[in-house]
């Protein structure tokens, strides 16, 4: 396999919402054969997902998907703002969905979200040393902090409401990094 890029003949957005846009991509690729492929355009901003420990416990939210119109368990997650570091808004989102700081972020990994159709990444961060206090968020209603112990961490995989992809990601990321068995 050759690692040159096809090469990009023509884009064109296709489709957009207040959130999305969809964009043709028309690409050549190395043997010659030419195709269309449709993808998501990213902000090029990025967005965090953080797991933080408080004690000997994960704190999680319970919060509304629309794309599932379920309530999910997860971890705290948002986009990175204008002018801010992936690491800085990992602590903002902290305080706006679960109430608490960080004075510990350790970075784990980058995760791409389905590269097929969407660039942007997600970086993924474990927040220790937490701290009370809250910020403005801009949920729509409070967010429920479920607490869980560390040493039950596997059995988070068996709970019906906590599927999301990245937040499984996350957990193990975390179940590594802090050596759980």
């Amino acid at each position: 396999m050759s690692d040159k890029k096809p090469q990009i003949l023509h884009t064109e957005v296709v489709a957009q919402s207040r959130l999305f846009q969809i964009e043709q991509v028309h690409l050549k690729f190395s043997n010659q054969v030419e195709r269309q492929y449709e993808r998501m355009k990213g902000n090029n901003r990025g967005a965090v997902m953080v797991v933080p420990v408080l004690d000997d416990k994960l704190l999680l939210g319970r919060e509304y998907a629309a794309g599932t119109h379920s309530y999910e368990l997860g971890f705290p997650k948002g986009l990175v703002d204008p002018g801010e570091t992936p690491a800085e808004a990992a602590n903002r989102e902290l305080q706006e969905e679960i109430g608490f700081g960080a004075k510990t972020l350790t970075h784990l990994m980058e995760l791409s979200l389905a590269p097929g159709y969407f660039a942007s990444k997600m970086q993924i961060f474990i927040a220790e040393d937490l701290y009370e206090s809250r910020l403005e968020g801009d949920e729509p209603e409070p967010i429920e902090v479920v607490p869980w112990p560390l040493s039950k961490w596997s059995e988070l995989l068996s709970e019906r409401d906590f599927s999301e992809s990245r937040s499984v990601s996350a957990l193990f990321l975390a179940q590594k990094h802090l050596k759980l068995k």
